[in-house]
């Protein structure tokens, strides 16, 4: 058989619906996003993930009595939920390139990242159909949730993986540092009926302003950059090249966030007043656009911990320090600060002492199934509304967890994973492999016309040169 013979029948791809139904190897399902050798990043995306169900639950279980203690820990330990996950979620893109570069096409990596992303985006959309705010049901199809963000993340990160760092890390502290004037700007362009700034500040701020376009996208501009330092430490292998990382992740995490509390910031659209980002905030009980912040809880809707953090008549809070409010330029220093010593500090322990316990590997498996937990764990919240003390709470919450991770456990050990999130993520990025496979062998035989046509054109050119050529006596 000839080498081009063996060459097409590589190329040529059995039907996609045959494709998609061939078994995905458990450990595929669980380790799609994940570094793999380096363990203790599971382990904070599973820590991620079980903060993010406990503040989910607690929002709606939670007795009015016991509220204020929700307002006060979600703005204290809000480094540990979304933040922490998208930061995590954005720099695992890297080993999602990484480990295939070199060996799968580059249009099959994009096709296999872009399907992926946009499915997510999809079905954060779907989550979006229905919402439950104070109480209330709202419909908002569009809006930037954690889900959508993360599904934009991964779409972005994989282009902006072409900057080179010191770009990337100059264009993430911009974003950070002009996100809130722009978004004022958005803000007041739509209160005045400008039209086109009406348009785009639907799209960058939208209608659930949770992880807004701007600033959140910085976290893919700067977790890449350590995704990147992750990747190299992980192909040496060495303790000395584990170290350094350590000391990487540690001393910018500090950094980012002495930056996010004690460093300057504009007023909102004052740039001649600068304020610390320990600043306090504050908004009003009866009119939420009355706040010191621009656009209120319509813009930060994060300040409302600090009304819920009031309700108690033990003490009253003044206000709410700027780096504490999701979004502001201070918040975002802080956040991406906090998850780089987070991710440092577990790095330490499990990677480098080599730590383990059946605790530790609870986690790690909640990180590998962490997008299931997250969409799942959403179906039992509406049993409960506003029925337990802070004490019954964490019992049954932390009981629900548990729970969860069983019922993921079941579903990934004895049926396949089939259907999961992390299932649907694979079989989407298979067919954006079957398109890039397409597009390659297109390619090739678009290749072998054109160099067919080339040695036409030669031979064609040399007869008419003969053609010419006198005849030599």
């Amino acid at each position: 058989m000839s080498s081009q013979t063996k060459n097409e029948i590589e190329l040529e791809s059995p039907p996609l619906f045959n494709y998609l139904k061939q078994e995905i190897p458990l450990e595929d399902i669980r380790d799609y996003a994940s570094p793999r050798r380096i363990t203790s990043i599971d382990f904070v995306k599973g820590f991620a993930i079980v903060f993010i169900i406990l503040a989910h639950t607690a929002s709606g279980w939670l007795a009015p009595d016991s509220y204020y203690l929700y307002g006060i820990m979600y703005a204290l330990l809000d480094i540990l939920g979304p933040s922490l996950f998208v930061f995590l979620s954005a720099l695992s893109v890297i080993f999602s390139v990484k480990r295939k570069e070199g060996i799968v096409h580059p249009k099959i990596i994009r096709n296999r990242i872009v399907t992926r992303g946009v499915v997510l985006i999809i079905i954060g959309m779907l989550t979006n159909i229905l919402i439950i705010e104070d109480g209330e049901f709202r419909i908002a199809i569009y809006g930037w949730n954690i889900i959508t963000f993360l599904g934009f993340a991964q779409i972005f990160a994989f282009y902006i993986l072409k900057i080179r760092k010191s770009r990337r890390i100059l264009i993430g502290i911009l974003i950070i540092v002009l996100s809130p004037a722009l978004r004022a700007i958005l803000y007041l362009g739509k209160i005045r009926g400008n039209m086109v700034l009406s348009i785009l500040h639907y799209i960058i701020t939208s209608p659930t302003p949770h992880l807004t376009l701007l600033p959140w996208v910085s976290i893919a501009f700067i977790s890449t950059i350590f995704g990147e330092y992750i990747y190299e430490a992980m192909n040496k292998g060495t303790e000395n090249a584990y170290i350094g990382l350590f000391r990487i992740f540690f001393v910018w995490g500090i950094i980012f966030i002495l930056v996010g509390i004690f460093a300057f910031y504009p007023d909102g659209l004052n740039f001649i007043n600068w304020e610390p980002g320990w600043t306090l905030e504050w908004v009003s009980e009866t009119d939420p656009l009355d706040s010191t912040m621009i656009g209120g809880l319509s813009e930060y809707p994060h300040l409302i911990n600090l009304l819920y953090a009031n309700q108690q008549n033990f003490f009253i809070i003044p206000g709410m320090p700027n780096f504490l409010i999701r979004g502001t330029s201070a918040n975002m220093f802080y956040n991406q600060g906090a998850a780089l010593l987070i991710i440092s500090i577990f790095f330490y322990f499990i990677d480098l002492k080599k730590k383990s316990s059946s605790f530790i590997d609870i986690l790690i498996y909640f990180g590998k199934t962490s997008l299931s937990l997250f969409l799942v764990h959403f179906i039992f919240i509406p049993l409960f509304f506003n029925q337990f003390g802070i004490a019954l709470f964490l019992i049954i919450g932390i009981s629900y967890i548990g729970f969860m991770g069983l019922f993921l456990y079941i579903w990934m050990e004895y049926f396949n994973g089939v259907g999961s999130p992390e299932w649907l993520m694979i079989q989407m990025g298979r067919i954006g492999q079957k398109s890039g496979e397409a597009v390659k062998k297109t390619s090739k035989k678009m290749y072998e016309r054109i160099k067919k046509r080339e040695k036409v054109k030669k031979m064609e050119d040399f007869m008419k040169k003969l053609s010419k050529d006198p005849p030599k006596e």
